[in-house]
């Protein structure tokens, strides 16, 4: 069967088209399986016990130990090695507050705060919404955008505006611990 030329340029165009969709895919997939590795060393690290470490307590417990307490109506973000309280979260219907404790200094350009945050977590979220906004799915003022509050060159706080789903919210903080705990790291190395 032979196709004319017009059709060897629409089948062209197809396959072209095919191709860039499964590229978006798979870029979309590789994120999501970030997510979720970084969802696992979270729930790893936070999650479980030595046996080696309950060892460690219980000859330690008898002094007296400092118990760190969330501020009320807030969501504790924990360092992942130590399970330190590093922020704490608030959520309103409209936003998210990530407030730092007054002990954490960390400065707004350590890695991975703009490469990894602000730029892959909440730029994917902003360009899907961004696509949802041409769809004609949301009014342009709902897509979701940030503030962060520094003092000098210090985050103090980050403020998600438009977060618009439970889901995000859960990832937002989840990934702003891993990402805090790392710029902490990063810090001390």
């Amino acid at each position: 069967m032979k196709f004319s030329e017009e059709q060897v340029k629409e089948i062209v165009a197809l396959k072209d088209s095919l191709i860039e969709q499964i590229d978006k895919h798979q870029e979309g997939i590789e994120m999501l399986e970030k997510n979720i590795t970084v969802l696992d060393l979270f729930l790893k690290d936070s999650s479980f016990t030595k046996a080696s470490q309950l060892k460690i307590k219980k000859e330690i417990e008898p002094k007296a130990e400092i118990i760190e307490k969330p501020v009320e109506n807030s969501i504790p973000i924990k360092r992942v090695n130590d399970g330190k309280i590093i922020a704490n979260a608030f959520v309103t219907p409209d936003q998210v507050s990530i407030v730092l404790d007054n002990e954490i200094i960390i400065n707004a350009d350590t890695p991975p705060f703009k490469s990894f945050f602000l730029d892959r977590i909440i730029g994917e979220m902003k360009k899907k919404d961004v696509v949802e906004v041409e769809n004609g799915k949301i009014q342009k003022e709902s897509v979701i955008d940030y503030i962060v509050n520094k003092n000098g060159a210090d985050i103090r706080e980050i403020i998600i505006k438009n977060y618009r789903q439970k889901e995000r919210v859960n990832e937002l903080i989840s990934t702003a611990g891993w990402s805090l705990t790392r710029m902490l790291e990063n810090i001390n190395k």
